[in-house]
């Protein structure tokens, strides 16, 4: 049973598909009409509704459709059409679809016509979009774009409340399309398995005219500015859907025919076109000024928003659509400053196609600036804190290498235009809150790099004397002393042992630029001391370990069973015995490299140590 709404109210009628049911259909409907021809349209009954829709769906279903467009066409049965012929667009329409025959398609797109612009178009309206709402799948396009050139002609209509029935048909349309898997490469844009493609652009075609009815209006009634709005809260939701996680071709090869590309153009379009130029809203957005009076989710402007804004800022400046618009008197860091809270947005979220267009918008804003000249009055904005930690995200739990590597290049971009002050304070930030070794290791290493630039260059405050023993104590040192898995922590510990050594080859004990030879003996009891202790276990368990392993493994060979080996209180997952003892010697080989590196630093100490006592005792 289908709900159905007629002059009288709601009622239920059954709706069945095409198919013989015999009876006499035609004759059926004209005494119907006959009747109803001597009443006036206020007297139509409940009743009278029901026969109709239920004789004229049998006459489609008979195939008696040259019966029912003489009986349509007829201008006596014009006031029985008007309010009561709506009820045959939704068999009209199921015709439409599942009949081949081009011959009859013509005769049933005849017969939509007619009722399109015979019937009551409020009436039609609802019929239209309670179509719209009912198919899933591939179906939802089918249904869209039959049904979208009817739906504009009933609405252009509609002249009392014009604004809320493009509202209504926009949010209906957009519900449809935003269950429709979004294509992303090149291969699926063109096959368009889904047809969303096609019904944006459809969708564009449906849109142009209320736009252009904005334009006209110079008086700039009341309803043209809730025309505005609902054009506005559209635009809203197609940069979030399917924008956001659209793919985009090439636009130095077929970017030109790429449909989604081509969808965002005219969104941005006609955000421009109703007086929402896109530089008023991602400006306007940031500053947190409210550029609209109607909208229903204002008051989630930030929740709501975000992944618009986001979207229409990488669609901009990213891809360029319109970004001629732009005021040349901009600054990068400007741009960047405005950016990172959308970059946030992106990395935010899971999806591969949103979190790389982040990187991409990011990547486009850094490559604007020069080395060392972003200040660090920047990081004092949360989004300058925020989006360096979601790259750190990228790089470790991204299951995809490319997008990885491209977190890693774009946080070294970042850090390399910061200020020496603003890469000292995402230094300790990172270090603090990153939680892996390997990323610990990789700013370590950029903490070295800094030195040497102060060391050989130019003298810089943050990277010598106590701002960096401050920095040091962040990484010279053991989280649980001797009891740290230095496993899991030997790529920290190897960056760690490395900028020591070069500290101590580098800087003289009696210039001390770093201020490394006064702290020398926290650093021995934090991190060096600690260390040995820490090898000396770790070895003695892990040779254990392979003993074990190695007597375990005879008796395995004779049941060709898998075998389970633990490790600092872990069992490592079942594996051939040979498989085991291969893990089991490649910690044993960390860990003795650890300890050469280890011993190399500790004689580089004790010779420079005993040099400057040396030279001390000569110069008395």
């Amino acid at each position: 049973m289908r709900p159905l709404r007629g002059a009288s109210g709601l009622r239920y009628i059954s709706a069945s598909k095409p198919g013989k049911i015999g009876g006499m259909a035609v004759e059926e409907l004209q005494s119907i009409i006959k009747r109803c021809q001597i009443l006036e349209e206020q007297d139509f009954k409940e009743e009278d509704f029901g026969l109709f829709q239920l004789a004229g769906q049998r006459c489609i279903d008979e195939g008696h459709i040259d019966q029912l467009l003489e009986i349509t066409q007829n201008e006596k049965n014009k006031v029985i059409i008007k309010n009561m012929g709506w009820n045959l667009v939704g068999p009209v329409v199921r015709c439409l679809l599942w009949n081949g025959k081009e011959d009859e398609k013509r005769k049933y797109f005849l017969m939509l016509d007619l009722l399109v612009k015979l019937c009551n178009p409020k009436e039609l309206l609802l019929g239209l979009l309670e179509l719209i709402e009912e198919p899933s799948g591939k179906q939802i396009s089918q249904i869209i774009l039959l049904l979208l050139q009817p739906l504009q002609t009933v609405i252009q209509k509609l002249h009392n409340n014009k604004a809320y029935s493009v509202g209504l048909a926009l949010s209906t349309l957009w519900s449809q399309l935003s269950l429709l898997p979004v294509p992303y490469s090149k291969e699926q844009i063109q096959t368009d398995d889904y047809g969303l493609c096609q019904c944006c652009k459809a969708l564009i075609e449906f849109t142009k005219p209320f736009v252009e009815e904005v334009i006209d209006d110079k008086e700039n009634s009341l309803e043209n500015e809730k025309l505005k709005d609902e054009l506005l809260k559209f635009c809203f939701k197609s940069l979030k859907c399917p924008l956001l996680t659209a793919q985009f071709l090439e636009q130095s090869g077929e970017g030109g025919n790429d449909p989604l590309r081509c969808f965002a153009s005219e969104i941005i379009g006609f955000l421009s076109a109703i007086g929402h130029p896109f530089p008023k809203m991602i400006f306007n957005h940031e500053r947190k000024k409210r550029i609209w009076d109607y909208l229903e989710f204002e008051e989630e402007e930030d929740k709501q928003l975000a992944g618009s804004m986001a979207s229409l800022a990488y669609l901009v400046f990213v891809q360029g659509i319109s970004i001629d618009q732009l005021p040349m008197v901009l600054s990068p860091s400007y741009l960047l400053q405005f950016n990172m809270g959308h970059i946030e947005v992106f990395l935010q979220r899971t999806e591969e196609s949103v979190f790389s267009k982040g990187l991409d918008l990011l990547e486009n804003g850094l490559l604007r600036i020069e080395d060392n000249s972003l200040l660090h009055q920047c990081l004092e904005i949360k989004s300058f804190l925020t989006v360096p930690q979601g790259l750190v995200k990228v790089m470790t739990l991204c299951p995809i290498e490319t997008l990885r590597k491209k977190s890693l290049a774009m946080l070294q971009l970042y850090i390399n235009k910061l200020d020496s002050q603003g890469k000292y304070t995402l230094f300790r930030c990172l270090l603090n809150t990153s939680n892996h070794s390997g990323v610990e290791a990789f700013i370590i290493q950029n903490i070295k790099n800094q030195i040497d630039v102060s060391l050989k260059r130019t003298y810089n405050k943050w990277f010598t004397g106590p701002s960096l023993i401050s920095l040091l104590d962040l990484v010279l040192f053991l989280p649980e002393g001797a009891e740290t898995d230095l496993l899991q922590n030997s790529d920290r510990i190897m960056a760690s042992l490395n900028l020591l050594r070069y500290l101590v080859i580098k800087d003289n004990e009696n210039d001390n630029q770093t201020g490394l030879w006064t702290e020398l003996g926290k650093i021995e009891n934090n991190f060096l001391k600690p260390l040995h202790t820490g090898l000396n276990m770790s070895k003695a368990h892990y040779e254990a370990e392979i003993k074990n392993s190695q007597e375990n493994s005879q008796e395995v060979q004779k049941s060709k069973d898998l075998c389970s080996v633990t490790v600092g209180g872990e069992e490592i997952p079942n594996m051939p015995p040979e498989m085991q003892l291969k893990v089991l010697h490649s910690a044993l080989f960390t860990f003795d490299l650890i300890e050469s590196v280890l011993a190399r630093v500790e004689e580089l100490i004790e010779i420079k140590t005993k040099s400057t006592s040396e030279e001390n005792i000569g110069t008395k």
